[in-house]
């Protein structure tokens, strides 16, 4: 299911042009919507990514309906005022009642992954299920963390060919060019400011908690060789969720729906049939 590189460029160039957008509890969110049986999936992407992060991943979850969002600050979202995972969260319910889905699957990467969490806890009535890849409960970086000492470093406007990007996008070499080019467009566009502020949010959450509180059957997806949440992170997750099933994608880092997107689709199909 490998697509040619002019397809690659293709298909990237045309992503933003596919975005629809709903007005949210006074908030304008963009999606991207992909036509298929029920239930939806619902996927939630990570810090500074856009729903382009799944766009390697949705040919290979074929014939399934596929809801993927812009979080508020990211991509054609609007960014409101709030940058915490609750807020997140709320944005996401309000997008399900909106589009009136039926209790979704929903996947989420990273930070996508801990909204997913406390959406799921505080809204137990609207999600189906969940998926949980390459995430945390709680994140522990340190002060002299690359994300953290890359962040910092970062100065406005942000140039998407900026080497901190080498680091935060890395990932195996058989991900399109074209793919990263347009992630790295697509954060470049967020303002520094909004950077640091969502990061400081997530860098004081503790999901532990909440946690406890899901009901919904989950599946969590890691990467073997994830920089940021490795085998401790998912182990905790594992202890507070309910009998979660751990799936470990080897050889992945931490954006393992880009370096083995069929591996995930199949580990997604393990929760739901899909296609």
């Amino acid at each position: 299911m490998r697509l040619s590189e002019p397809e690659d460029e293709a298909e990237q160039a045309a992503w933003a042009g596919r975005k629809r957008i709903v007005d949210v509890g006074g908030l304008e969110l963009a999606y991207v919507e992909i036509a298929g049986s029920e239930p939806p999936l619902l996927l939630v992407h990570g810090f500074t990514d856009t729903s382009r992060s799944f766009s390697l991943l949705a040919p290979h979850l074929s014939g399934r309906r596929l809801i993927m969002p812009d979080l508020r600050g990211h991509g054609a979202s609007q960014a409101g005022e709030g940058n915490g995972v609750a807020d997140f969260a709320d944005d996401i319910a309000g997008l399900i009642r909106h589009l009136r889905l039926n209790r979704p699957i929903v996947v989420g990467h990273s930070l996508g992954g801990m909204i997913s969490i406390a959406l799921a806890a505080q809204y137990p009535e609207l999600v189906g299920g969940m998926v949980i890849l390459a995430s945390t409960l709680k994140p522990d970086f340190g002060s002299d963390h690359p994300l953290i000492d890359g962040v910092a470093a970062l100065r406005d406007p942000i140039s998407p060919s900026d080497p901190f990007y080498d680091w935060w996008h890395a990932c195996g070499p058989g991900v399109p060019r074209a793919f990263l080019a347009g992630l790295a467009k697509d954060a470049s566009a967020i303002p520094v400011a909004r950077w640091r502020a969502i990061l400081d949010e997530v860098c004081r959450t503790d999901l532990t908690t909440l946690a406890r509180a899901v009901q919904v059957p989950t599946v969590i997806i890691a990467g073997g060789c994830d920089p940021l949440f490795g085998e401790a992170h998912q182990q905790a997750m594992t202890r507070a969720l309910p009998g979660p099933r751990l799936v470990w994608a080897q050889g992945c880092g931490h954006n393992p729906h880009w370096e083995d997107p069929a591996f995930v689709a199949k580990a997604i199909a393990g929760r739901v049939p899909v296609g």
